[in-house]
């Protein structure tokens, strides 16, 4: 779309334009991405502790940088399989918000927890990690490398760690 250019195409053919499969078509090229809207005031917002001095040093804002590029094309929930093909919108939020969801979680600075949603209702372990959404990202943004698995890891790490959840088991939390 638009990564690429009509130089790079052979135009003794046609160019054949189509609207994106993965929203419904309002008009002509226009497709309907309300839903994607919907889903990001879902997401629990920044969340600073209240007594917070907002040090932040050089490695915490590279870490979370590449996040911040995101112009929200939707690129890559168009071309996500679980959103294209088996209808996840009830289920699985998509590369986008994956991306935000990381951005967030991986701030020093941020105290709210999201880790069930992440893996309840953004559905994060329906992505089957085959990279389409990092290869469409016009801001070259590792989706699936910097966002998506270390967001599992983290849910792995946190909630599903059998050892974890003897832990809280006698400590309560």
């Amino acid at each position: 779309m638009c990564k690429t250019r009509l130089d790079d195409l052979d135009l003794s053919n046609p160019v054949v334009v189509h609207p994106i499969k993965t929203f419904p078509l309002i008009k002509d090229l226009v497709t309907d991405v309300s839903w994607n809207f919907e889903v990001n005031k879902k997401i629990k917002g920044f969340t600073p502790a209240k007594d917070s001095d907002f040090v932040y040093h050089q490695e915490d804002a590279d870490r979370v940088q590449e996040f911040r590029k995101c112009i929200e094309c939707f690129l890559c929930q168009t071309v996500c399989q679980v959103l294209r093909n088996h209808d996840g919108h009830d289920k699985f939020y998509g590369p986008r918000f994956f991306v935000r969801l990381a951005g967030l979680e991986m701030h020093p600075l941020d105290t709210a927890n999201r880790l069930q949603e992440i893996d309840r209702e953004a559905g994060v372990f329906l992505c089957n990690i085959n990279k389409c959404c990092t290869t469409v990202c016009p801001e070259d943004i590792h989706v699936t490398d910097n966002a998506i698995i270390p967001l599992k890891e983290r849910v792995i790490d946190q909630m599903l760690d059998p050892i974890l959840k003897i832990f809280r088991a006698i400590v309560g939390k």
